[in-house]
């Protein structure tokens, strides 16, 4: 029995500490991306994959057709304030209806911080939006970093992460992480893609929503919230 209890610790404490690492690290990343962005060590890059994104001799027409450019316009949607908050009440509700409170409150804390973290970041480097092209669709608040992408990033992959904690097959965990990705990577490319955000502005976005992602999972950990064989 003894030696159960502690294997269980260790696997306990191994995994925590994975997590703590990798948190770490997206947190170093999105640090170096702020620090290379505030010293204008980025713009060059920024510039150039923007501009990929442009038809040639015209800056006012995203690369593609009018069908397209309307798909993307939806799909950027997916990390916008409403989709978001929509996603993050259906999920928190489903999860209570279920008997899983723990799942509830870490799906709603986590998309809460994460996004005023986003506000906090904005207002604190106050980057101006991209003024090389036109931008496809309104925005109002500060660059970096991207809001939909850090929205998108800690939302949906907070949700994949619960599923996965309550799902026994590794094919459902699987399907519901690249589910997730795709959603966050489409909305990353979105942004720069509409002329709203700086690449670099998107990479900030991703690292410090899957920051908050992974600071769930470790949340849910420590209250012993994952089951049925979960990773």
């Amino acid at each position: 029995m003894l030696q159960t209890i502690w294997r269980f610790i260790r696997r306990f404490e191994a995994r925590v500490l994975v997590g703590l690492m990798l948190a770490a690290g997206v947190l170093w990343t999105f640090l170096e991306v702020a620090d290379e962005m505030a010293d204008g060590e980025t713009r060059a890059i920024d510039q150039r994959l923007i501009l990929a994104l442009r038809t040639p001799g015209d800056l006012n027409d995203p690369i593609g057709s009018h069908g397209v450019e309307e798909a993307i316009r939806d799909l950027t949607a997916l990390g916008g304030t409403t989709m978001v908050t929509l996603v993050t009440i259906v999920a928190t509700l489903s999860f209570a209806f279920h008997r899983r409170p723990r799942h509830a409150l870490v799906m709603a804390v986590t998309v809460v911080l994460a996004t005023l973290s986003s506000s906090a970041s904005k207002a604190f480097f106050a980057r101006p939006r991209p003024d090389l092209v036109p931008h496809e669709v309104y925005v109002y608040s500060g660059s970096f970093p991207s809001g939909h992408s850090t929205m998108a990033a800690a939302c949906y992959l907070t949700v994949a992460m619960l599923i996965a904690s309550l799902e026994p097959r590794r094919r459902s965990k699987a399907l519901a992480y690249s589910l997730a990705a795709f959603v966050l990577v489409t909305v990353g490319f979105s942004r720069v893609y509409l002329g709203v955000h700086w690449p670099t502005d998107v990479l900030a976005g991703w690292c410090l929503g899957a920051a908050w992602a992974l600071a769930a999972w470790m949340a849910l950990r420590s209250m012993g919230g994952t089951v049925r064989g979960a990773a």
